[in-house]
């Protein structure tokens, strides 16, 4: 090393520490400025160890300067003096990423006659002063036994200890100790990093943003299973145990996918010039890059590298899961369980203990219609298959071709009710593609929408999870109220709903055809096929058109009901969107999604029995009708029973229910001013009936840092009117009295409020004057911003446009509004102006 010499010359001409210290800084800095063509033209496992081997080198270096420093010309040699420099955790395992931590022990025996504690305090100084984000512990050799009983992280990181320089004597009887601290407390061990590794998985489950360290497949998994291998067999490679413990085929596959995760992290942390672990979407352009994606005409490079990940994720964590069962197996068994067992036995190697089904590992492989056979044998209350299990599945025999005996029963494992947790069983098998070759280009299939939490595959397993646990109970009693076939086919649509996807056409449409060819080979009935095909087709048809669309107007419903075609097909449908919007992401069937759907569901249940009754005219005489039998009603006033029957507003009367529609009649007679209220429960909900003007452009100004979800306005009785205006989110509670004083304010037509003119273009609005014969609607599809429906509002107001109620649906970064205005000659006619003040900045963009 050219350092070398450079520093032996400034020791020569008596430089300072600070000289000496600005060498080692530059030269490391410009070690990292260099290192983006070593990371080009070296593999993940590869520039490790260059990596690894560098550090070690400027360490040794910094080591010696030290020792130098404070020996001058009686230095002895470095092996007399006690102290090692002891690499730890990736460090110690020759994984050294770019930004990783370097993890060093400094280890010692306190000899008095040197100065050992100033000697290592220096060398901790020094390496920090030169940039080395260094994680160091000191220890001295006896303490060793008693600093790992304190903490797992210290006993997993020591595990994993590599001598860098030093004392080979301190480092023989450091090896010693380790021995030992193998075998002491191994189960205690064991069962505390199966603890830990659990939460951390739980915390970084596989998604489509994964963590590539610490999540589901990471290399985290990877250390997890040299820890227990290192804890229980001794060895310092895991690839020691071929042929004990796995085949080399099955570490062969493994140690490939991790070497591309490597590959990735190294990649991360060369672009983000800095310990970065998430492969996130926009990151993923220049990640795909660097490791040598080029588009193709089918798949862009970025579906091809995030590919790839998902690949290798899973195959690392089935391979390390697996083997981390097997190896702990025998330490963890307890011989008094023995006669429990010998009851819970289903069959030879087979147990069944809280409703998991267990294998001995040596259990001989079979054909894959075997076990498929002893599947379809299982009791229904199997819920989960133990990795044991799973590995034995993995090892079926599998055929060139499908049998007619093997359709046969993989249509009976499609028919079974406790579908999800077989489906999983064949997923986490490697299986999938054999017993469902159509589901070739789901499998990895990334989803960059910025809606699906997961990709393809994980998401349709999901959809299938909730079909077996429905958990909104109006949607359970419509399922459990369908017949067995019926049940049948919500699983199967719930479970193929995206087969489409993967593919450069559109994939309901290709998915629709998948169905059907899929169906038809196991030998499905024509009209099971015919309705399940037009499912997929339009799975996501309702939830669109709950959130997109007026579903109080007759042409929404009639459109809806057209698709549809059956009410056998509409509950099914709404079973299956209940699923699909459940298996996206925690929460995100909220009660207002489920209100939405619920209410398309009955507006659209009339259109299947008589199409007439969807004319907005009945719809109101029914709902009068209803009111008129209640005894609330008879004991009011005649007057006020006219008032109410001569409600202006003819969406109050489609939208609400009789009881609340008379609820909000009776309190709206006493109103001179205004009244409102505040519900914070789930979401903030503000109801406001008034008499006096409201100022509502300055009302949804000055909350414009809420998410608007809906609004309702209904025109009651003698100038009055009824708001109902939600929120997506609730407030914390200290918020609710500045929210009541901007209600207040809000009723001073005086009081303006500056909002961001929001970008909206010409072409994202949709006008239709014709939308019902009361009512025209406006449809905005533009990029969301904080303010757009209050900068709407207020100009709305200037023209004294009614609005009747507002539908506002954020999606993928986009708005999408839809708002019914009353038509009463402010709207229609002016339209164009209004539109060129909506759209002022359209110019600009």
């Amino acid at each position: 090393m050219e350092i070398s010499i450079q520093i032996e010359e400034l020791i020569s001409n008596n430089a300072s520490d600070f000289e000496i210290s600005k060498v080692f800084k530059t030269y490391y800095k410009n070690y990292l400025d260099s290192i983006d063509t070593t990371v080009e033209t070296t593999g993940g496992k590869d520039f490790f160890i260059k990596h690894t081997k560098h550090t070690d080198k400027f360490l040794i270096l910094l080591y010696k300067y030290i020792l130098r420093k404070n020996f001058a010309s009686h230095q002895p040699m470095s092996s007399s003096i006690p102290i090692s420099l002891v690499a730890l955790g990736s460090y110690g395992r020759e994984q050294l990423c770019i930004y990783s931590d370097i993890d060093i022990m400094l280890l010692y025996e306190n000899v008095k006659g040197y100065n050992l504690k100033n000697i290592m305090e220096e060398f901790i100084t020094l390496a920090w002063d030169c940039g080395l984000k260094l994680g160091s512990r000191v220890h001295e050799l006896k303490e060793i036994g008693e600093a790992v009983k304190e903490d797992i992280t210290i006993k997993s990181s020591i595990l994993e200890s590599r001598l860098i320089y030093g004392s080979k004597n301190l480092w023989f009887g450091y090896q010693n100790v380790l021995s030992k601290i193998r075998k002491t407390n191994q189960k205690e061990f064991v069962l505390d990093k199966l603890e830990e590794h659990k939460q951390r998985l739980l915390k970084y489950p596989l998604k489509m943003e994964p963590n590539i360290k610490d999540g589901y497949g990471g290399i985290r998994e990877s250390n997890m299973m040299y820890w227990m291998a290192n804890i229980l067999y001794g060895v310092t490679n895991t690839k020691d145990l071929i042929g004990t413990q796995f085949t080399e085929d099955e570490y062969k596959k493994y140690r490939q996918a991790l070497e591309f995760i490597f590959q990735v992290r190294n990649a991360l942390h060369n672009i983000a010039r800095k310990k970065l672990d998430q492969v996130t979407f926009d990151i993923l352009p220049d990640l795909s890059s660097k490791l040598g994606f080029k588009n193709k005409s089918r798949y862009t490079k970025d579906r091809q590298c995030m590919s790839k990940i998902l690949s290798c994720l899973h195959i690392i964590h089935s391979f390390t899961a697996t083997m981390v069962k097997k190896f702990t197996r025998q330490i963890l068994f307890e011989a008094q369980n023995i006669p429990k067992l010998r009851k819970l036995r289903f069959k030879k190697n087979l147990y069944i203990i809280n409703n998991t089904l267990y294998s001995s590992f040596h259990r001989k492989e079979q054909t894959l219609n075997s076990l498929l056979k002893e599947l379809i044998e299982l009791p229904l209350n199997i819920e989960r298959f133990d990795r044991s299990y799973i590995y034995y599945a993995s090892r079926a025999k599998l055929p060139k071709v499908q049998t007619k005996e093997l359709k046969k029963n993989i249509k009976t494992i499609l028919s079974k009710p406790n579908l999800y947790p077989l489906m999983k069983l064949i997923y986490n098998a490697g299986l999938f593609q054999a017993v469902l070759p159509s589901t070739k280009k789901m499998m990895d299939q990334p989803q960059f929408d910025g809606y699906h939490t997961h990709p393809v595959d994980i998401h349709s397993l999901k959809t299938l999870k909730f079909s077996q646990n429905i958990e909104d109970e109006y949607i359970k009693s419509i399922f459990n109220d369908l017949s067995n076939e019926q049940k049948i086919l919500v699983r199967l649509v719930a479970f193929f709903h995206d087969i489409g996807k993967g593919r450069t056409e559109d994939h309901h449409i290709v998915g629709e055809k998948l169905f059907k060819s899929m169906m038809k080979s196991f030998d499905f009935s024509e009209e099971f096929i015919k309705l399940g095909a037009r499912l997929v087709r339009y799975h996501n048809m309702m939830s669109y058109m709950a959130t997109h669309e007026d579903i109080y107007s007759e042409k929404t419903i009639l459109n809806f009901t057209g698709l549809v075609k059956t009410k056998e097909a509409l509950k099914l449908l709404y079973a299956v969107t209940y699923c699909d919007i459940s298996a996206v992401g925690k929460n995100i069937f909220s009660s207002s999604t489920a209100s939405l759907l619920k209410q398309l569901y009955l507006q659209s249940l009339p259109a299947f029995e008589n199409e007439g009754f969807l004319n907005e005219s009945k719809r109101r005489i029914a709902k009068q009708n209803t009111i008129k039998n209640l005894d609330k009603y008879k004991e009011l006033p005649v007057i006020l029973q006219k008032k109410i029957m001569y409600i202006s507003s003819n969406q109050i009367f489609l939208r609400l229910k009789a009881e609340d529609i008379l609820d909000i009649a009776i309190k709206a007679k006493d109103v001179e001013t205004y009244i409102y209220k505040i519900i914070n429960d789930s979401q903030l909900t503000i109801r406001i009936i008034r008499k006096s003007p409201l100022n509502l452009g300055y009302l949804l100004g000055k909350l414009e840092f809420l998410n608007i979800a809906a609004m309702n306005i209904f025109k009651l009785y003698d100038n009055k009117k009824a708001f109902d205006i939600s929120f997506s989110e609730k407030v914390n509670n200290e918020d609710l009295f500045f929210i009541e004083e901007i209600i207040k304010d809000s009723f001073d037509m005086s009081k303006t409020v500056i909002t961001k003119t929001p970008i909206i273009k010409k072409d994202d609005i949709r006008i239709d004057c014709n939308h019902t014969a009361y009512l025209a609607s406006m449809h905005i599809i533009a990029k969301d911003q904080k303010g757009l429906f209050a900068y709407i509002a207020k100009i709305f107001d200037d023209f004294k446009i009614e609005i009747e109620s507002a539908k506002l649906h954020t999606l993928n970064g986009y708005a999408r509004d839809l708002i019914l205005i009353e038509k009463n000659g402010n709207f229609c006619s002016k339209q164009e102006e209004i539109i060129n003040l909506i759209c002022i900045n359209d110019k600009e963009i």
